[in-house]
């Protein structure tokens, strides 16, 4: 090899150095998000995802409402309430999510309505025109983060949340999903539950104390689920969890091997941890432990989920506009902003976050969507809140 063709090829390899070498930093500034206003309509605050129609395309659905994807062509799936824009009051749909309830192979819709009121899912007409059949769930659906989660790891989604302001509950269908779904205690029946009350604020579904079984976890403590009778009352630790929060999730923020739990205030500012820590028996005590203090307020909904591809799991939330109406709650007129949090891991297992903002004039309602959206293996977000129904592509440059 001539000295030329030499210098040549080591000129070719040093300048490909720098993209062999790209940090974690410069690889989150690469993500954009393409944004599209699907409707400028308060219609709920919350929303769920589906191929509606089967034609191979994802659609949105906000409880009145699913839009045809490409073009967002809406169509009624019950008789459509007028919100206004949310100064005084509130959408008939805090939480929705997508799912074949039936087992007919389309996807119907699961309906969180008023905290308090009776629940419903409405039945996928296969498309034809038309409202779609509503079938009661149960008759009082409590707490304002209501989860629909696979609580047992055997495929099958169930919710969990209050029920009649006293008790914990997850409820599921029965061998006829058209008939009110069967509910079963996670707490004592006899004794009011922590987050059981239409109002409450916080509550989540996580593995607290490592047994590899998904708790169910409060502001005011942990419901242990058994190795079997899941259908029985289960053993509760209290414990202070926090002020009135929104989704909760049990992660080790330390490196220690504990799961901690993590949440963000529905109604002030913050997000934060509760570091876990020996107590007394098998009831760990918790110390709370600020991430962001004054980032934005009201993120009253949290998505935990890898955005940028590297293994570990993010952080999504933002500001709900007019939780309270525009003179509500603090800073009731900022930026309703949309954020994703970078997790960083060091080599002790400690955790940090870093804030990278996505918009700020869309934030977000009390339940949201995170997935792939598109088919190009990126998460995207969807969301629904009283500034209208958005999708957040990510786009990598």
């Amino acid at each position: 090899m001539s000295l030329r063709s030499w210098l040549l090829i080591s000129l070719v390899l040093i300048a490909a150095l720098p993209a062999l070498s790209v940090s974690a930093d410069d690889e989150a500034s690469k993500i954009t998000w393409k944004k599209t206003v699907v409707d400028k309509t308060f219609r709920s605050e919350g929303v769920a995802v589906a191929d509606v129609n089967k034609d191979g395309k994802l659609d949105i659905l906000v409880g009145d409402y699913w839009y045809e994807a490409p073009d967002w062509k809406p169509h009624e799936i019950r008789k459509p309430g007028n919100f206004g824009d949310g100064a005084g009051g509130y959408s008939q749909c805090f939480a929705c999510w997508a799912d074949d309830v039936n087992g007919d192979g389309w996807p119907d819709l699961v309906v969180v309505g008023f905290p308090g009121a009776p629940c419903h899912w409405y039945e996928n007409p296969q498309g034809k025109e038309g409202h779609w059949k509503q079938h009661v769930i149960c008759e009082s659906a409590c707490n304002e983060t209501p989860t629909y989660v696979d609580l047992f790891g055997n495929g099958k989604r169930a919710l969990v949340m209050g029920f009649k302001e006293k008790q914990m509950v997850w409820v599921a269908p029965g061998k006829d999903p058209t008939q009110p779904w069967e509910v079963h205690s996670i707490s004592d029946p006899q004794v009011k539950a922590p987050g059981s009350a239409k109002f409450d604020h916080g509550l989540g579904v996580g593995d607290v104390n490592g047994d590899k079984r998904l708790d169910v976890i409060t502001t005011g403590g942990w419901w242990e689920q058994p190795e079997k009778d899941v259908d029985k009352p289960w053993k509760f630790h209290p414990a202070n969890l926090g002020p009135s929060c929104a989704d909760m999730y049990a992660f080790d923020m330390d490196g220690d091997g504990k799961a901690d739990i993590l949440s963000s205030s529905a109604h002030d500012e913050g997000i934060w941890w509760h570091q876990q820590k020996p107590g007394k028996d098998d009831n760990p005590t918790f110390v709370r432990q600020v991430l962001f203090k004054d980032i934005f307020s009201q993120s009253h909904a949290m998505q935990f989920v890898d955005i940028n591809g590297d293994g570990l799991k993010d952080l999504v939330t933002g500001k709900r506009w007019w939780a309270h109406g525009p003179k509500g709650d603090k800073n009731p007129m900022a930026d309703p902003v949309l954020y994703w949090f970078e997790q960083k891991k060091a080599k002790d297992g400690v955790v940090t976050f870093v804030p990278h903002k996505i918009d700020e004039a869309s934030g977000i309602g009390t339940q949201f969507w995170v997935g792939d959206f598109n088919g190009d293996k990126l998460p995207d977000i969807v969301i629904s809140n009283k500034r209208g129904v958005f999708l957040f592509e990510q786009v990598k440059k």
